[in-house]
């Protein structure tokens, strides 16, 4: 009976031919890596694969680039179908991650020539930017890296797998190109007495194995002077365990364990089908025990145990397991010995499910230092930055820009920047976004105590000026001005400035419906009395000519009633305004780069302007009735400081549309209260602070005779 246990990286081709020459004459158990092809039992009936599915390798191998955010690599394949499938796999989970290969290599399985190898495909590999390199492929199709290695740059790093075996090389060859190499190699458990077996071995004690006397002579190389190879010249206790890994390896490999697994698998099968044999035999028949191998398929096909070292083991294809790996870190010391170490997992569950541990301190990243290698394309976008796939080149090439205002990215390689929330706004950096400033003009900061206190401080010298215009209500200089109309002004002025404190704090819904309209009102009433003055000036002079007909409206209540009536129509206004749309708090994060402005929006503009329009629309006709009466009679010359206060009143207003449209927040509201105390003041200086000063300081002035004289010289 024929068994032929092989490796699988044989030809397709090859393993046909022999199926067809001798489907049913022989059996077939391949240990390298599992070959989906082979698994047609109607091309090889009587082939079965020992080696678990490797399906989850590409993931595995991308996932070991992820995690040392490897983007920009080189691979290297065979040119046969089996490297075709890997690199299929590979490029499409790579693709996933947005990881790019530098350049592909398919080496063909027939190429040994180290000349040759130079010539194609070293030069790229060399010249690629990319220092991390997955190499996948079986040792006898890869043999060309094996002794080009000396051509490989000590800056690359390897990965790949077991079915390569990276240690292989001619017994003098260095082996530092692959030193730091990852390598991905099946689980595989230790085989009870098979170190102790190697550890026992010795040529000394079985003299009659050939194969191991040869083997000996060639590894220990035990020669005389005559450089003749003689097993005397091996010292007696020499031991497998002392040579390099690269000669001989103890520990149980992959490929080890699987071969062990086959040779059990026929094992279990002669032993079922003998067993079978000696129940149902005839002892009369004679019948030969000889077995022929294909008796031994029904028991390999569906096959199930569990060998000596506790693993199940399936030949039934279907039912294999998806293979397990350890990931091994291949170091090179400076005294020429080289070891694997253990430095990771990766350990498929589901097909949708995996686990992958590695501990990065464990791994010597070979001529690199402790450094871990760096393989990328373009550096990585910072913080800040976003990136921008350069054109024609792929996704790993990029360049980076940073974000723009408003916007940030607070992840390496961003691919879009993010606008902050609206209570939020952009650091410096553009990498993170900070807490907005809550802002109005706050009655506690330096702005607000200082605009209070000149409202309070113009408002208690209006209420002065009041007192000194009652005491001295029966001087001829506080009748000359109609008392009323100066009471009345004085009070709505005194209102004024105090109205400015309802724009200092914190807006309200309260304070927003009440500050405008407020202001709207009393400063209506105050412009009115400027007009009904006005008025009484310049009838007041026509009457005095003999034979008047106007002399009946210099009455005095014919003038009060214009405060009445102007202010009655400014109140209807506010009363529309607020009526159909009020002012109301709001929020304003976008005027100001890291505030949110509490401000009173004014609900409807257009009703807003109206008020101010109005209030203009008095000046103006305050000031063109004053200005036409300016040269009136001394007696009389109340008209020029009217005339000089609309004009400043007039030119405070007309600043403050300009400015109030391109200031926003406390500088918008600091501005209005400017305006609103300018205005004011112009209006309690140009009309009251000259009488005062008279009645004041210059009371010999104050007198009917006085006023007489005054006259007279012009009479």
């Amino acid at each position: 009976m024929r068994v032929l246990i092989s490796h699988n990286y044989v030809s397709t081709t090859t393993f046909r031919k022999f199926n067809n020459s001798s489907v049913f004459s022989s059996l077939q158990l391949t240990f390298g890596p599992f070959d989906p092809i082979l698994s047609d039992k109607a091309q090889f009936p009587s082939l079965y694969q020992m080696a678990p599915k490797e399906s989850s390798l590409p993931q595995g191998v991308v996932q070991l680039l992820v995690h040392f955010e490897w983007t920009w690599v080189g691979l290297v394949t065979t040119d046969d179908l089996r490297g075709e499938k890997f690199l299929r796999e590979v490029t499409q989970e790579m693709a996933k991650y947005d990881v790019c290969a530098s350049f592909t290599e398919k080496i063909l399985v027939s190429e040994q020539s180290h000349e040759q190898s130079q010539m194609n495909f070293m030069r790229r590999i060399v010249g690629s930017s990319a220092t991390v390199v997955v190499i996948y492929g079986d040792t006898d199709s890869l043999m060309v890296l094996r002794y080009s290695h000396a051509f490989i740059p000590l800056s690359k790093l390897c990965i790949t797998t077991s079915h390569w075996d990276i240690t292989m090389r001619p017994h003098d060859s260095p082996n530092y190109a692959f030193h730091g190499a990852l390598i991905f190699t099946y689980v595989t458990s230790e085989i009870p007495g098979f170190k102790s077996f190697l550890r026992m071995t010795n040529p000394h004690k079985d003299p009659e194995d050939i194969m191991l006397k040869e083997f000996w002579l060639s590894v220990f190389q035990c020669q005389n002077k005559h450089e003749k190879l003689e097993l005397k010249n091996c010292g007696r206790n020499a031991t497998l365990e002392t040579l390099p890994i690269f000669l001989f390896d103890v520990t149980t490999s992959g490929f080890s364990y699987i071969i062990y697994n086959a040779v059990y698998a026929v094992a279990w099968a002669l032993h079922a089908k003998l067993l079978m044999k000696s129940e149902f035999a005839s002892e009369e028949s004679g019948e030969s025990r000889v077995l022929h191998p294909w008796q031994l398929h029904s028991f390999l096909k569906d096959l199930q145990f569990n060998n000596s070292v506790g693993d199940q083991v399936f030949l039934d294809e279907k039912r294999s397991s998806e293979a397990r790996y350890d990931i091994k870190n291949f170091i090179c010391f400076s005294n020429k010995t080289e070891i694997l170490v253990k430095v990771g997992e990766f350990i498929p569950i589901t097909s949708s499910d995996r686990v992958f541990t590695i501990c990065e301190e464990a791994i010597n990243w070979g001529w690199q230092g402790s450094k871990i290698p760096y393989s990328v394309c373009s550096d990585s976008c910072h913080p800040g930055y976003r990136r921008t796939a350069k054109e024609g080149e792929p996704v790993c090439c990029f360049s980076c820009f940073q974000c723009p205002e408003g916007e940030i990215s607070n992840e390496i390689d961003a691919d879009h920047c993010e606008k902050c929330p609206e209570d939020e706004y952009p650091n410096k950096d553009r990498d993170s976004c900070l807490p907005k400033v809550v802002t109005f003009l706050n009655l506690a900061e330096p702005l607000g105590i200082t605009l209070a206190l000149i409202s309070v401080s113009f408002s208690f010298l209006t209420a002065l000026v009041l007192w000194v215009f009652v005491k001295f209500q029966d001087t001829p200089i506080v009748k000359a001005n109609n008392r009323t109309l100066s009471y009345t002004l004085l009070i709505s002025l005194t209102l004024c400035f105090l109205c400015s404190l309802l724009f200092i704090g914190r807006p309200t819904a309260a304070t927003c419906l009440l500050r405008q309209t407020t202001f709207g009102v009393v400063f209506t009433v105050a412009v009115s009395s400027v007009l009904a003055k006005t008025i009484m000036v310049v009838l007041a002079f026509r009457v005095t000519r003999p034979g008047s007909r106007i002399r009946m409206w210099v009455q005095s209540r014919m003038c009060n009633s214009v405060v009445p009536i102007c202010s009655g129509i400014q109140v209807i206004l506010c009363a529309i305004w607020l009526g159909t749309s009020p002012p109301f708090p709001d929020l304003d994060p976008y005027s100001e780069p890291g505030h949110i402005i509490i401000q009173c929006n004014e609900g409807s503009d257009i009703a807003f302007y109206c008020v101010l329009g109005y209030m203009g629309f008095l000046a103006l006709g305050s000031f063109t009735v004053a200005f036409l009466a300016k040269n009136l009679p001394d007696t009389f010359n109340e008209a020029k400081f009217i005339t000089f206060s609309m004009l400043m009143f007039c030119s405070v207003w007309v600043s403050f549309l300009s400015s109030y449209h391109s200031t926003k927040g406390k500088a918008m509201v600091t501005v209005e209260i400017f305006s609103i105390l300018a205005s004011s003041a112009g209006l309690l200086g140009c009309i009251f602070i000259p009488k005062c000063y008279v009645i004041l300081l210059r009371p010999e002035r104050n007198t009917q005779e006085g006023v007489k004289k005054k006259v007279g010289p012009k009479g």
